[in-house]
């Protein structure tokens, strides 16, 4: 089989599977989409015995492992180099993008208070932090672990877009990263307060006030409370 070395191969990850080569998408079978996007969500190289019993925990080391073994070769089949593997390991190959880890590095940069982020505060951030990871993919128990950490980083890392963005009087771009924050989350306060927070800047009084009542109303029907008394303090 003749391995082919594109300019870019890229994984997305982010609101579903896709491989990329430069433009053109790559279909692949699921045993084999299944197979990178577990190593992309690693950090390094993990032993082929890791790999099988992670993704295919429920049948015999035997099958397992066969199970890999298939994934690997369908995944190589595609004619590109995807995965490093050896007789013991494999990790994606160092020549792959994902999506992911650019988000990731992103939102850190957001929450970090001391680093400049006005590169960042663009539309792609904003939508890069408004895509769940894997979202067709719950039904894989290694995955949910991986959602809901990047689900948490992304919802602090977009009330932090809306903060700095606030801060630079960019009030639209600042509401619609509060929006998009209190979408993904109607019942996280914190979330409605960098969203009022913007209109306030803004010095839009009466959408502030309605994006309170908005907040009051969800959480008293959703988890019978109040909002907080710092949260009531915000409005004039």
């Amino acid at each position: 089989m003749r391995i082919q070395v594109p300019e870019v191969v890229t994984l997305r990850l982010l609101k579903g599977f896709t491989m990329l080569v430069g433009e053109r998408r790559v279909m692949l079978p699921s045993n084999a989409q299944r197979l990178l996007a577990f190593l992309a969500l690693q950090d390094g190289p993990r032993t082929r015995s890791y790999v099988a019993s992670t993704l295919w925990p429920e049948t015999t080391t035997a099958r397992a492992n066969a199970n890999l073994r298939s994934s690997l070769w369908r995944a190589l089949r595609s004619g590109y180099r995807v995965i490093d593997a050896s007789a013991r390991e494999m990790a994606l190959a160092n020549n792959v993008d994902v999506d992911l880890r650019d988000a990731v590095g992103h939102a850190y940069q957001l929450l970090d208070e001391g680093s400049r982020c006005d590169d960042i505060l663009t539309r792609q951030t904003r939508d890069e932090l408004s895509a769940d990871l894997l979202p067709e993919w719950s039904d894989n128990e290694w995955v949910l672990f991986e959602q809901e950490q990047y689900r948490q980083l992304r919802l602090y890392a977009l009330e932090a877009m809306a903060k700095r963005l606030t801060s630079a009087g960019r009030h639209g771009e600042a509401v619609t990263a509060g929006l998009t924050a209190v979408r993904a989350e109607p019942l996280r306060e914190s979330a409605h307060r960098v969203l009022i927070d913007a209109h306030l800047a803004a010095g839009n009084r009466g959408a502030a006030t309605h994006q309170y009542e908005q907040c009051r109303r969800v959480l008293l029907e959703e988890l019978g409370l109040e909002p907080s008394g710092s949260l009531r303090d915000l409005l004039p």
